[in-house]
């Protein structure tokens, strides 16, 4: 039904919804009715309805792209009906006439009415809803249906979009909450009698007759659409003073009443520094904390997790409760002010765990075992993981400012990195402040507009009132940049009884830094230092101080601490210490690090030896590695070493230049030894929008390969030096991959160039495409006595030793079978193998079902004083892992039918990939 109500009217939306179940088509059948009101000062004549439920209704939504983006393959590769879809029936007003409505610009997830005359401001206005809600499984975002037939509920009915000065309209792509203002809402909701309902609202009526529940639930000022369905009651009902918990948090075994104690203990504290939630329920779900988990150790089963009982669920409830807390309270906008929420509530969590675990190290008891505590990473507080994670960002230039739109965030900035370095930002900012400004700033913020109409630019605004110094910085640097904070002593010039500091910012920013004077480990002065544009002398007394450091107690996110250090009494500024294994940075001292190694290669069988070298946990800029290694079958020395340094620029699409020299020592066959040493300088590009994946590369280097001569079949040229130039563009995505890239090498015996291209395509059907191309042409060639330098059809010989082969010089048995993609590309071992002029090639292939595809290739070989000649070959490929893990079995090729041949075991081709660094960027592209 539609009505038409006039004037004096509250600005809240009401909701009214009737729904019935009907399990065996997994959909929920709904009667609603919304009345809302024109809050503008303009007449309306469309409304907009978040359908978040209808997100998951096609492979092209923005929730699809979102989780395409992610690398995550069951959405797209899910079933029309495990995806769930809204059907809209009708929209009618109050004289029975069907309303228009559509989807704006296709957005499935949005519903535009027209109504039949304009809403004038302050009216309200009464809709009649008939539609059907068939939901997904809930393997996508954790909400939906379950295995076991449970129906967890969130966004699942149609509320209006925001009014703020225009409408607020989000499509739903799983980054939290969904953006509404708030309502009253009554349900009613008929269930078969096997199942029970539950939710934050109040439960009002339950009704049983014929087989069905008739339940109903109300509540006002609401924004948590969560409803559970379950064929069992899953939920626990714990009351704490006059709130009640309804929670599934799994809880490791706790009895009742340590449960009841906790969850008391965690509302109580919040109570005193926030103020009195605004509702009676607290309804916190397993699935909310995995949404928003504590990461790290505390993550591990239970048999193994290194922390006390209790502990855990008490981090994981509480975590999850002060956001359900301030989110259920705060009307801020979920995308571009969630970082408000992140900062309170980040800072509440470490606030509890220093008042009721202020003895937790991060590695919980870990960090008292041999041999782990000789580890810095020990040392560590549980509350040090904030700072070290969003500064994992930081060095790897991929830290976004705070006020960043949350869709347009990094997966580790979204979930992890932004919400620590809010939180680590209100410690700066009390450390500063040196009182109890931003606690009780926090807690008159949350009593004053719980409930009301909320900014970012209201918390500021308290922020700036309750402090006695400037912190236009905290806002205007911290909030609104990913400048880094990077301060260094460059000078320290002794006084009578005093000292001039000199220090300087290595940053454009105007935070301050604090200055200790230390006495050992002790400290025995701390001063701020303000306004440091560029660099700033400050005088301070010398009684006592042996040392002069920056940010001691590391209260401040600052990018590099390792330059902080500045001795008075002492000719260094710090000791070197030499540990073994990695560990995580301790910028108290010079550390270099030693690490058992091993690698495998045909010739030199399993090689190891130590490796020194400098880098931690975190990234560094500068970074060197010597690895010398014992290869017991060639029983020699072998190994290799690096010097690498990289300039990084922020918010600059050339946003890294990597400069250095490598080189390295190894058998390339048995007996025989390669050397290989190569300076190079690369330049990175990407673009502004960090989410996307497109990348360029220029690699500039020389490479300069000294071989052992072979006296069986001696080598024309076993030493030789190539200059090299190479361009690389890519951009590979979950459902489109594109890379190409153009090459240039220059010797003294040879010149050449030539330009691959690699195209991948994932259609709506699941039917993908995968096409490369690959040319290339020699400038001059003096070296065509033998192939080395050749252009290879199959596998090439590799002269710059760029590819990890395990047995490069077989020529059969298993390890001539291992497959480089490069060059021409093929699978097939035909003749001939080698072009010194030109080659062309086209490698194409096409899954049949999941990871098995066909493929085929097709190619041209130029040599000298031959005609080109047509090669070509075709078979099966399994790709368990691209890229990573294939096979190639050839079925037809020059060759004929090459499956019916006897020695078929020996054309299946293959790529194992056995190196760390390449299969963790596997599982982390998803993050970064």
């Amino acid at each position: 039904m539609f009505f038409l109500l006039y004037g004096g009217l509250s600005a809240q939306s009401t909701i009214s919804i009737n729904a019935r179940l009907l399990d065996s088509l997994r959909s929920l059948e709904v009667s609603q009715d919304i009345t809302f009101v024109n809050t503008e000062n303009r007449p309306l004549e469309t409304l907009y309805f978040n359908d978040w439920n209808n997100a998951f209704s096609t492979k092209t939504s923005a929730l699809a792209r979102r989780f395409a983006e992610d690398y995550k393959r069951r959405f797209h590769f899910a079933r029309d009906e495990e995806r769930g879809h809204t059907a809209i029936h009708e929209i009618k007003n109050l004289h029975g006439d069907t309303l228009k409505w559509d989807r704006p610009g296709n957005v499935p997830d949005l519903l535009r009415v027209n109504l039949k005359q304009p809403l004038a401001p302050g009216d309200s206005i009464k809709l009649h809803f008939d539609y059907t809600l068939f939901f997904p499984l809930n393997k996508f975002t954790r909400y939906g249906v379950d295995e076991e037939g449970n129906y967890k509920l969130r966004y699942w009915y149609l509320v209006p979009a925001p009014l703020q000065n225009g409408w607020k309209l989000y499509s739903h792509q799983d980054l939290g909450l969904e953006f509404v203002q708030p309502y009253d809402i009554n349900i009613e909701l008929n269930i078969p009698t096997q199942f029970y309902a539950v939710s934050g609202l109040n439960l009002t009526r339950t009704i049983t007759r014929k087989g069905f529940k008739t339940i109903k639930f109300e509540g006002d000022d609401r924004m948590d659409s969560k409803l559970y369905i379950t064929k069992s009651f899953i939920f626990e009902s714990i009351s704490a003073g006059n709130n009640n918990f309804i929670t599934n948090i799994e809880d490791e075994g706790i009895e009742f009443n340590t449960k009841k104690s906790i969850l008391r203990r965690e509302l109580n504290f919040l109570e005193q520094r926030l103020g009195e939630y605004p509702h009676q329920n607290l309804f916190i779900t397993q699935e909310d904390y995995l949404n928003n988990p504590i990461y790290g150790l505390v993550q591990l089963p239970a048999f193994i997790r290194p922390f006390p009982d209790g502990f855990q669920y008490d981090l994981k409830v509480f975590k999850t409760l002060v956001y359900y807390y301030l989110q259920n309270s705060l009307l801020l906008n979920p995308r571009t002010e969630k970082w408000v929420i992140d900062a309170i509530a980040i800072s509440l969590i470490m606030d509890y765990v220093d008042e009721y675990y202020p003895n937790m190290k991060l590695l919980g008891n870990l960090s008292k075992v041999i041999g782990i505590r000789w580890f810095h990473a020990a040392d560590l507080e549980f509350n040090d993981q904030y700072p070290f994670l969003y500064m994992n960002m930081a060095r790897l230039n991929l830290d976004q400012p705070l006020s960043t739109s949350q869709d347009s965030l990094v997966k580790f900035n979204k979930n992890i990195a932004n919400a620590y370095k809010a939180g680590v930002g209100m410690k700066y900012l009390e450390d500063f402040l040196d009182d109890e400004v931003v606690k009780k700033s926090i807690s008159e913020f949350y009593s004053k507009y719980k409930l009301k109409p909320v900014s970012d630019e209201d918390f500021e605004r308290i922020l700036r009132k309750n402090a006695d110094k400037d912190i236009s910085w905290f806002f205007n640097d911290y909030v609104e940049t990913n400048k880094k904070i990077d301060f260094k002593i460059t000078h320290v010039k002794k006084m009578e009884d005093s000292l001039l500091v000199t220090v300087k910012n290595l940053s454009n920013n105007h935070m301050p830094i604090s200055l200790y004077g230390l006495n050992k480990d002790s400290i025995v002065f701390k001063t701020w230092i303000k306004d440091v544009t560029h660099s700033k002398e400050v005088m301070i007394p010398s009684d006592n101080i042996q040392r002069l450091a920056l940010n001691y107690e590391q209260k401040i996110p600052e990018y590099n601490q390792r330059n902080n250090y500045k001795a008075v009494t002492s000719l260094l500024d710090k000791p070197l210490q030499i540990r073994l294994l990695q560990d995580v940075e301790d910028p108290r001292y010079h550390q270099v690090f030693m690490m058992p190694e091993f690698e495998y290669n045909l010739y030199d069988g399993i090689a190891i030896g130590p490796k020194l070298y400098n880098k931690t946990i975190l990234s560094k800029t500068f970074n060197f590695m010597i690895a010398p290694k014992y290869g017991f079958n060639s029983n020699t020395v072998v190994g290799s070493a690096a010097f690498v340094n990289t300039n990084q620029f922020k918010n600059k699409n050339l946003y890294a230049i990597t400069y250095g020299i490598s080189g390295n020592r190894f058998s390339y066959g048995y007996g025989l030894f390669y050397k290989r040493y190569s300076p190079f300088l690369k330049f990175n590009f990407r673009t502004s929008y960090l989410r996307s994946n497109e990348r360029q590369q220029l690699l500039i280097r020389n490479v300069n390969v000294q071989r052992d001569q072979n006296p069986d079949a001696p080598l024309q040229q076993p030493d030789y030096n190539v200059f090299n130039v190479n361009y690389r563009y890519s951009n590979p995505n979950f459902i489109k991959y594109f890379t190409t890239s153009l090459d240039y090498q220059l010797s003294d015996k040879f010149s050449k160039m030539s330009f691959t291209a690699e195209y991948r395509n994932l259609f709506k059907n699941n039917r993908q495409l995968n096409i490369r191309f690959f040319t290339g042409a020699f400038l001059f060639n003096d070296a065509k006595a033998n192939d080395y330098f050749s252009f290879a059809l199959d596998r090439p010989t590799d002269y710059l030793f760029d590819y990890n082969y395990y047995g490069r010089s077989q020529g059969s048995g298993l390890f001539s079978q291992q497959i480089i993609m490069a060059e021409g590309g093929f699978k097939s071992k035909l003749q001939p193998k080698y072009a010194n002029e030109w080659m062309m090639s086209l490698n194409a292939n096409t899954n049949l079902w999941k990871w098995i595809f066909i493929y085929g290739d097709v190619g041209i070989v130029k040599n000298t004083g031959f005609n080109g000649e047509l090669m070509y070959d075709s078979g099966v490929r399994i790709s368990l892992v691209q890229d990573y893990f294939e096979f190639f079995f050839p079925v037809y090729s020059n060759l004929g039918w090459e499956i019916a041949d006897p020695n078929y075991d020996q054309k299946i081709r293959f790529i194992v990939s056995l190196d760390l660094n390449t299969l963790i960027r596997l599982f982390t592209r998803r993050w970064y």
